[in-house]
This record gives C-alpha cells, sequence and structure tokens, in this order.
C-alpha cells in the first residue's frame, strides 16, 4: 500500500453569525482540506484549522506546506507507517500545528478504512458518545441570554460562556444566564486570557451563586505563574487553553501545577497521536482532560470527537466549532443529537469524500 497522490484546497466558510471572544471578532473560517490517494483506492482525509493568533499559521502557509514538505515527504511512502511519517514531518511541521493534524487526520483515516473498523474503536473504544458544550460569544446580556435559551432548547446541558472584556458585563452576562436556564445547565466560563488575577478572583468570588464549573485560561498564556496563582487560590478548577500548545507544554503544566485541566485541541498539538501523548501526561498528573476545538469543518471536529471517545480521563467535550459554519463540505461527518456527539458508523473518520469532491 503506497500513497500515490497528495490533493489540498482552502475552503472558506462563513459563519451564519460572527460571534465574539475577548481578542477578536470572528465572521468567517478558512480550512485547508487534505486527500492522500493510495494505490489500492483508499482515501485519507484530513482537515487544517489555521488561526494565527493560537496557532500562528494562515490558510496560505498551510498550503505552502502541504504542497513543499508534506507532498514530498509522504509520496510512494506505506500510510500505514504513520509514527514513522508523523515523526519524519514533526520537526519540518514544529511551527505548523494544523498542518501537521491534517497529515495525522488523514494517515489515522486511512488506518481505520484498510481495518474496515471507526477510529475511536481501533484507538480505545471506551464510550460510543459524549456531551459537548456550545458556546455563546461574548454578546449584550439580554442577547447571551435568548441565545442560552435556544441552544437549551436544542437539547445543549453544557454552555461555555464567554468573556473577559468587560468583568462588569461578565458577570451581569453569567447570572442572566443561569437564570434563565435553571440549575441543571453546566456552565463554564471562558476569557480567553482576557483577565489579571485581581480581576480573575473578582470574577470567581462574585459569580459563586452562580455555580461555574470551571474558569478556563483566565491569564495570559505568556504569564504562566499568573495561570498557577488564579489557580491556587480558585475555589473552581482552572483550566488551561492557550497555555497548552504541545507536549512540553503539557508536560510543564503538569510538573509545577499550573492548572487543575487542561483543553485538548488537535489544531493546537499536532494531530491525534500528540493529543493521545498529551493525555498521557495529564492523566498522569491527574489533570482532568477537555476536548476542544477551532473553527473546524466537521471532519476536523470527527477527528478529536474519536480521539475523546477512545480515552476514560477525557471528561469534557467543547466540540461545537462546526455548528455554525456554512457551506462545510463535511457538515455530516459527526451527528449530533440532543447536546451529544457521536461519530457515523463508517470506517476511519466515518467521512463520504463525495461532498468535498462536489465542493470543489
Amino acid at each position: 500500500m503506497r500513497i500515490v497522490g497528495i490533493d489540498f484546497w482552502a475552503v472558506e466558510m462563513p459563519l451564519a453569525e460572527p460571534y465574539a471572544i475577548s481578542y477578536e471578532t470572528v465572521a468567517t473560517a478558512t480550512n485547508v482540506f487534505l486527500r492522500l490517494r493510495t494505490d489500492d483506492g483508499v482515501l485519507g482525509w484530513g482537515c487544517a484549522a489555521p488561526d494565527r493568533a493560537v496557532t500562528g499559521e494562515t490558510p496560505e502557509s498551510v498550503l505552502a506546506r502541504f504542497g513543499d514538505v508534506v507532498e514530498p515527504a509522504l509520496h510512494g511512502e506505506n500510510p500505514l507507517a504513520r509514527i514513522r511519517l508523523l515523526e519524519e514531518l514533526a520537526e519540518p511541521l514544529r511551527t505548523d500545528r494544523s498542518a501537521l493534524a491534517a497529515v495525522d487526520m488523514a494517515l489515522h483515516d486511512i488506518l481505520g478504512k484498510r481495518a474496515g473498523l471507526p477510529l475511536w474503536q481501533i484507538l480505545g473504544g471506551y464510550r460510543d458518545r459524549i456531551p459537548t458544550s456550545v458556546t455563546i460569544g461574548i454578546l449584550p446580556v439580554r442577547r447571551a441570554v435568548e441565545e442560552a435559551r435556544r441552544r437549551v432548547g436544542e437539547g445543549f446541558r453544557a454552555l461555555k460562556i464567554k468573556g473577559g472584556k468587560c468583568l462588569e458585563e461578565d458577570i451581569e452576562r453569567v447570572f442572566g444566564i443561569r437564570k434563565a436556564v435553571g440549575a441543571g445547565v453546566e456552565l463554564r466560563f471562558d476569557a480567553n486570557q482576557g483577565f489579571t488575577v485581581a480581576e480573575s478572583a473578582e470574577f470567581v468570588e462574585r459569580t459563586r451563586d452562580a455555580r461555574l464549573e470551571l474558569l478556563e485560561q483566565p491569564t495570559p498564556r505568556g504569564k504562566p505563574d499568573q495561570l498557577a496563582e488564579v489557580r491556587q487560590m480558585a475555589p473552581l478548577p482552572v483550566m488551561a487553553d492557550e497555555s497548552l500548545l504541545g507536549l512540553r507544554d503539557a508536560f510543564r503544566i503538569a510538573s509545577v501545577a499550573l492548572a487543575d485541566m487542561v483543553n485538548v485541541k488537535l489544531m493546537k498539538v499536532g494531530g491525534i497521536a500528540q493529543a493521545l501523548h498529551v493525555n498521557s501526561v495529564a492523566r498522569a498528573a491527574g489533570l482532568e482532560v477537555m476536548v476542544g476545538c477551532m473553527d473546524e469543518s466537521a471532519l476536523a471536529i470527527a477527528a478529536g470527537l474519536h480521539f475523546a471517545l477512545s480515552r476514560a480521563n477525557v471528561l469534557y467535550a467543547d466540540l461545537d466549532g462546526h455548528l455554525d459554519l456554512r457551506n462545510d463540505p463535511a457538515a455530516d461527518a459527526v451527528i449530533l443529537e440532543d447536546g451529544e456527539l457521536r461519530p457515523t458508523d463508517a470506517p476511519g473518520l466515518g467521512f463520504d469524500p463525495v461532498m468535498a469532491l462536489a465542493a470543489r
């Protein structure tokens, strides 16, 4: 079995409605799709979701890496030797994590298809579905409450509330949503690096009665001591997100107890193989794990889902990056029912390539 062809192209997907976080407003997402063709007709699919602010990449840089680095490295190789291939690409793609993640997905997809099994079963098969949270962006309080009600009406039982721009509005938004959705819905708060330590302390103290489940990345990733300080004083779990960009970061977070939890995103760490390593470090350190996402096609969401379903200590999922994307060529790669995500029954990542071919 050999790789005989490599195709890649960018797809721009507008959001149904732009959303705001602490440092930007997002109206569209451009993902780069990757297709590996083998000599026996198996197709492996991957997807990169570059984000300059998080991964340091752009769609143009990913396309360039696929052409200059990935294509010559993979052409003629056995795709089942995926660990060797990923090791050989690790250094050339050291600063191109979403590009590496796409290659990793495609190689895993081929493995599942060759075996005739969904990938989550090959990786471990711990569970067959997982609840996901859905994001409420930084909105005026009334609109945020309306959005929260809408999402709960759709079946979601966990909401991630974005903030970090205005402390007073964040507090008002949290209490407004809690009052609207009741006690049975989990509320998670993500400041996206927007708070100081003092603001984090005030936010945590003043929102105690809202019973938040966790506080995600309150302080800047470049100031790890601040994250540790928040963790030490906060009565609720503190999660590292932007502070975790790979295995070395996971070890640092675990070894000096910077956080109680970590948000593992395939686009940040470089794919499923690296996510499994990060997860092992987290488990050894007793850190709880959430699988998260960027603004990603459902194909990439499927990869994160297969990883999450394979491991017992991946307790939380925030896999909603595909929900509001228009013109997603892989929209059916995952199934959402009553706030829970499950994969298709098809082998590999469970994605039908006919859809992507039609979108080209």
